[in-house]
């Protein structure tokens, strides 16, 4: 048997949509997988009930087929569906390092994004590698279609995760089909800010840099209270906030003792929304690892 920790991730950051993404220190799944002559599925844990366990609709199959690599795998999701935290590219990555692992394919973590992505495709329609490069590689990562580059960071952050759900294929419904020239050129200064916030460990430029004028709007509008809850962290001492990939969750980069302040302002927002919610108070974390 082998047992994989898969964390949490935000990808887009605001600036860098389909491209950035960070690992988050929590929440995460637990992945074990143990060798058989086909794949079958258990799912427990948060939200299990949502997810389905047949290998043709569960991210996890589509990597066990991938890899050629059948096995019985169990999920324990500690990582929400539809909360914008990367709750699929969770499990898809768990399994792809598990299953490696075990089957001793040799793959290196890169190699292994491309078939992590597969498994994403079987929730979102799309092989999107935004949240399981970070999943995978682990701190800040930059994915394009010529590969993964990723950096360690050290940077605190807040995410907030309403009781609201806004699904992936959702949300990428309300883009935009086009932008200004200003806006693009706002939006790469920003993305490049960012970076060099991430280089630097520094959340004055990471926050600086997560401005988005064009994906960040359209998306925040399916989130009750956001405007509200985003000035909240803000004005309690955090550099940054924007939407955690489709959302509902809300990611902030705040000042180093901060986070706390942000948790509980950003938490009292929601609620005087009528909106239940919690705050993860954590930090740019590992990728996957084999427990």
């Amino acid at each position: 048997m082998i047992t994989v920790r898969a964390p949490a991730t935000s990808a887009n950051l605001g600036s860098g949509f389909d491209v950035f993404g960070v690992a988050l220190g929590r929440p995460a799944d637990v992945v074990r997988v143990e060798r058989a002559s086909e794949t079958t599925i258990d799912v427990t844990g948060t939200g299990s009930r949502y997810i389905p366990e047949d290998p043709d609709k569960n991210t996890v199959g589509a990597v066990a087929e991938a890899l050629d690599a059948p096995a019985h795998i169990r999920i324990d999701k500690g990582v929400r569906p539809s909360s914008g935290l990367g709750s699929s590219a969770a499990s898809a990555a768990g399994a792809a390092v598990a299953l490696n692992e075990l089957y001793g394919r040799g793959l290196t973590r890169e190699e292994l994004v491309s078939v992590a992505a597969k498994g994403e495709a079987v929730v979102s329609g799309e092989a999107h590698a935004d949240n399981v490069a970070p999943a995978l590689l682990g701190g800040f990562t930059v994915a394009t279609d010529s590969g993964v580059t990723s950096v360690d960071a050290e940077v605190p952050v807040v995410a907030c995760l309403p009781e609201i759900a806004v699904s992936t294929r959702d949300a990428r419904g309300v883009l935009p089909s086009e932008a200004t020239l200003d806006e693009l050129v706002s939006t790469v200064g920003n993305a490049s800010t960012l970076t060099v916030g991430m280089c630097r460990s520094d959340p004055e430029l990471v926050g600086r840099g997560m401005d988005d004028p064009v994906v960040t709007p359209a998306r925040a509008a399916l989130i009750t209270g956001y405007d509200d809850v985003r000035d909240a962290a803000l004005r309690t001492g955090a550099t940054g906030v924007t939407v955690s990939g489709a959302g509902p969750s809300i990611f902030a980069v705040c000042r180093r003792g901060k986070r706390r302040r942000v948790a509980a302002a950003m938490v009292e927002t929601f609620g005087n929304a009528g909106v239940n919610a919690r705050a993860y108070q954590t930090e740019v974390g590992e990728g996957a690892t084999v427990l």
